[in-house]
């Protein structure tokens, strides 16, 4: 096998088994500089800043998404609920087992 082939095999070798994913972003350039002020502000790289505030944004809005309101009526039937909750089942041991999708 010649050199280039064998470099070839090796880069394709290193795509498939990688674990990092890669996600490409086109932004304006007054957006970029916008972000590597920021990033800078807070002494982090531009990759830095934007994964770290897209994953706090992910795991906010993950969390919105288990938020609920209720009225006073419902509130103290909820209040109810769970001061006298019911044995844990295989499900809720279940459910309590899993990670939490930022912590995947």
């Amino acid at each position: 096998m010649s050199a280039l082939a064998k470099s070839r095999a090796h880069s394709v070798t290193q795509r498939t088994t990688r674990k990092d994913a890669i996600i490409n972003v086109r932004v304006p350039v007054k957006t970029r500089d916008l972000i590597d002020t920021a990033a800078a502000a807070v002494g982090k790289t531009r990759t830095e800043f934007v994964l770290d505030s897209a994953k706090q944004h992910a795991i906010d809005v993950l969390l919105d998404q288990r938020l609920f309101s209720l009225g006073e009526e419902n509130y103290e039937a909820f209040l109810a609920v769970l001061d006298n909750a019911p044995m844990p089942n295989e499900q809720l041991i279940a459910l309590f087992r899993e990670k939490a999708p930022w912590e995947m």
